[in-house]
């Protein structure tokens, strides 16, 4: 089984831009999407010509966040909430239950520019946790999406100096280790030790054709589940957005 998980920055302009060929030649079993900036109404006609099944969970503002799914197989169950009563106005997650498991697509938040979301993005991340750890007693959970922090110095180029911004911060570098911590392996880390490798790269200084990127893209597994992957994968050739798709390789 193969799994695409792909931060699109848009799914209109990501169309424009020639994901479709992507899709098509990738020809996931299943493809989550982040940062879609879409509702149900302004889906391209080409993302339903694909012939998934498809689950959008749209923000209340227009044109921000909000995550889709396509699946082959319809799920046995679908939510867009973490099973507490909190709701979730900018369409950040979406859980797709299977046989073997649970699945879960998150656009976790950015803490933006001056850290302003800081402690939204901390209190953010601790919910999902207690909402993964809440599943994982019925049956594994594979988590996947834009955690929009870069985990350790090998995930990013240029750690010195970025400490205080945005997705590099001590606070949110933390918060993934307690995630981590609770019994879930980062994928593309087991299985690929060597730097040099991103997920995002600013539109900016041609970060992309220099490789100044970070990786903040990732499938995180119960570790209980870590013998049914074969690979976790980067993309990172594949344009159509700031960030490369990634890719979870599941035994059949």
């Amino acid at each position: 089984m193969k799994i695409l998980s792909w931060n699109v920055n848009g799914i209109r302009a990501a169309v424009k831009n020639g994901i479709i060929a992507t899709l098509e030649s990738e020809n996931a079993h299943i493809v989550l999407m982040q940062e879609v900036k879409a509702d149900k109404l302004s889906i391209p006609e080409e993302i339903h010509h694909l012939g998934y099944k498809i689950y959008i969970n749209s923000a209340d503002k227009k044109g921000y966040s909000g995550t889709m799914a396509l699946s082959k197989e319809e799920p046995i169950s679908y939510s867009e909430n973490m099973g507490d009563s909190v709701q979730d106005p900018e369409g950040r997650t979406q859980t797709l239950e299977f046989e073997n498991f649970y699945l879960i697509n998150s656009y976790f938040p950015n803490s933006q520019r001056g850290l302003p979301r800081l402690d939204y993005k901390i209190q953010f991340n601790k919910r999902i946790l207690k909402y993964m750890d809440s599943l994982r007693e019925k049956k594994p959970v594979v988590i996947t999406g834009d955690f929009n922090v870069a985990h350790e110095n090998i995930d990013i180029a240029r750690p010195k100096g970025n400490e205080r911004n945005a997705g590099f911060t001590i606070e949110e570098r933390d918060s993934m280790t307690e995630i981590l911590s609770h019994g879930y392996v980062d994928t593309y880390r087991y299985f690929h030790k060597e730097p040099g490798h991103y997920s995002w790269w600013s539109y900016r200084f041609n970060a992309r054709e220099k490789n100044i990127g970070w990786r903040l893209d990732y499938f995180l597994v119960s570790d209980n589940f870590i013998g049914n992957v074969q690979d976790s994968l980067i993309l990172e050739n594949v344009t159509g957005s700031d960030h490369a798709p990634v890719e979870l390789l599941i035994k059949q």
